[in-house]
């Protein structure tokens, strides 16, 4: 993967959109308050549909592929399509977050794709739970979106549950998403940068990839770009 360039299919080299943010939640504003309550997040998981589809993220494919499957643990796993991916490669998932209506929706998930038996859904509010420290292969935060101050005892803890030789992956809006790009919170608070987040996690692992990512944002009015911040760490 190329930081600062469209991800693109290594396969195929041709830019595939991310369907996951589609133009009506690319449109949609964002205030940071609602975004830290799960009545929020409930009331929007609550459409049958699901809001980010069931396709994983194509960073965590892409980063993941070359990974032996082991113990994996996902946090913030909103719906579970990605833990459901990961079960789907051979991993033994555990997905946390805390709408119970996302979680049901990663159950019925796992189920219609025959992996209930590889992932273990929990509910639980991450500014309040403490993973098994060194635990597991790989640990993956996706879009996890907290101003800085909540979010880094969440790291501090992510990165405890990194085993010795595992790998950390997070993934997150960028801070220049919020001129440069499309989808995502509008509140600068809730943004941060590849930098941000090394300096959060410290000497605690190996930094192997820290920076900024584009995305393509399948909309009405044709692709966008999206803009994140990558960061891939491991234990050694």
């Amino acid at each position: 993967m190329h930081c600062n360039a469209p991800f693109a299919d290594s396969n195929t080299q041709t830019t595939q959109p991310d369907t996951a943010m589609t133009a009506a939640t690319t449109a949609k504003s964002f205030c940071a308050a609602p975004l830290l309550e799960r009545d929020y997040w409930n009331q929007r998981y609550q459409t049958k549909a699901f809001i980010w589809t069931q396709t994983a993220n194509q960073f965590l494919m892409a980063e993941a592929a070359s990974l032996t499957p082991g113990r994996a643990l996902d946090l913030a796993a909103g719906e579970g399509r990605n833990a459901v991916w990961l079960a789907e490669q051979g991993w033994s998932v555990d997905a946390i977050d805390f709408s119970d209506v996302a979680i049901d929706k990663g159950r019925q998930l796992a189920d219609a794709r025959q992996v209930s038996g590889q992932v273990r859904f929990e509910v639980a509010d991450l500014r309040t739970h403490t993973p098994e420290e060194q635990a597991y292969a790989l640990v993956v935060v996706m879009y996890l979106q907290l101003p800085l101050a909540e979010l880094a005892p969440i790291l501090a803890r992510a990165v405890r549950a990194v085993a010795p030789g595992g790998t950390f992956l997070l993934v997150g809006h960028d801070s220049e998403n919020l001129a440069r790009g499309v989808g995502g919170p509008r509140h600068p608070d809730m943004l941060y940068t590849a930098a941000q987040v090394t300096a959060l996690i410290g000497d605690a692992l190996d930094i192997r990839q820290a920076c900024q990512v584009e995305r393509l944002v399948r909309s009405d009015d044709g692709d966008k770009v999206a803009l994140d911040c990558l960061v891939r760490g491991q234990r050694v």
